[in-house]
């Protein structure tokens, strides 16, 4: 005998970071793909500005994990070199160029920074909640000045920055209402470090502003969670157990045939960032809506 849910029980928090968030505003088909779909469907080759992002990422904290007698540029580069991510690039010699500008990049950044200004914390997991959603994710660094708490961001894309960049990220937010929480200080100050132009975006949020941005994520959890709960029934009730997945062309793993009434709920949103998509092999609506792109195609000459 099916149970009645208990009048006054609490509803279950939808857990997910930023990043799952700003999928589904991105693409509900695409979120389908990565979060829900069992067994997900294969993504496309590796992006090279993607290796080039995860490798400076990687060695700025490996960085910072130094003992500050070493936190020189010379260690930065040499650190850059040893953990180089060598995947999605045209060729060797590609990738040996990049490697090269990568490491001119985190020279020149840590150059500019106090070696011995220990930051609060380096790749750290924040989290925080509410009475709807539960978020968590993972800040580049952390640093306390004066008082506050400071969210810091690297950013390797090619694209200059602007202040509404920092201003209107979800993501960075979330940090500073997250890192506030745990550590017990106010944080307001969030910055994108962009290492191309060796430039700081900076903004300065308002208890206010990040209330907004918490009521925002909020709302899209709703939206995102109630997606979830019908996919899942539909999985849990209609889809034979143990059938053997089916496959694309090509022999690749392809998504789950889901009902139409699944499948609007998680509908694609086209636009010009399908030919980026890691799954645009397995929409054909992604594939209509522009062409695609070589891995390699985001790095700047």
């Amino acid at each position: 005998m099916d149970q009645l849910p208990l009048e006054g029980m609490p509803r279950r928090l939808y857990a997910c970071t930023p990043s799952r968030l700003n999928n589904w505003l991105d693409c509900p088909r695409r979120y389908r793909f990565t979060y829900l779909d069992r067994p997900a469907p294969r993504k496309g080759p590796a992006w090279a500005h993607n290796s080039v992002g995860a490798s400076v990422h990687n060695a700025l904290a490996a960085w910072w994990r130094e003992p500050p007698e070493r936190r020189t540029p010379e260690v930065a580069g040499s650190l850059l070199t040893r953990g180089w991510i060598n995947e999605g690039f045209r060729d060797a010699e590609q990738s040996r160029t990049w490697r090269d500008r990568a490491r001119e990049m985190v020279s020149g950044y840590v150059a500019s920074l106090d070696p011995s200004a220990e930051p609060v914390g380096v790749e750290r997991t924040v989290a925080t909640r509410t009475s709807v959603v539960a978020l968590s994710g993972r800040v580049d660094r952390l640093d306390r000045r004066g008082e506050e708490l400071v969210v810091v961001d690297y950013k390797t894309g090619r694209r200059p920055l602007t202040t509404d960049d920092a201003r209107s990220s979800l993501a960075l937010a979330v940090y500073a209402i997250a890192s506030s929480r745990m550590m017990r200080r106010p944080c307001h100050r969030v910055e994108l470090h962009h290492l191309p132009t060796a430039s700081i975006v900076e903004w300065e949020h308002t208890d206010e502003s990040l209330a907004r941005h918490l009521g925002h994520a909020e709302e899209i959890a709703v939206e995102a969670s109630g997606a979830d709960e019908r996919y899942k029934e539909w999985s849990a009730t209609a889809r034979p157990k143990g059938a053997a997945p089916a496959k694309a062309r090509g022999g690749d793993q392809a998504p789950p045939v889901v009902p139409p009434e699944i499948d609007a709920a998680f509908p694609p949103r086209t636009g010009p960032l399908c030919s980026w998509c890691d799954f645009r092999r397995h929409c054909p609506e992604g594939q209509a809506a522009g062409t695609e792109r070589e891995p390699w195609a985001a790095l700047s000459d």
